[in-house]
């Protein structure tokens, strides 16, 4: 179901290729998905798939499956 106007702020929505950062147990992944964009609060709507997609992404993270993932570098935690 696509909204006409965004349903936080009523704002104007535009489909936009965006970032989304994942995490599962202790790894993170960065994927680049369709999402509308709100161009007033920069709300982001996604698919039903584009959401199946994130919830296998992030059993696959939990359960340490990462084979199939490329590995851009290494996080740290400071503090």
């Amino acid at each position: 179901m696509r909204f006409e106007k965004c349903p936080v702020c009523g704002g104007e929505l535009i489909e936009k290729n965006v970032e989304k950062i994942l995490r599962g147990g202790q790894h993170t992944a960065i994927l680049q998905v369709k999402a509308e964009v709100c161009l007033h609060c920069g709300e982001r709507l996604y698919s039903k798939e584009t959401v199946k997609y994130f919830e296998q992404i992030r059993e696959k993270l939990a359960n340490q499956d990462v084979s199939e993932f490329q590995p851009v570098g290494q996080s740290f935690r400071v503090g």
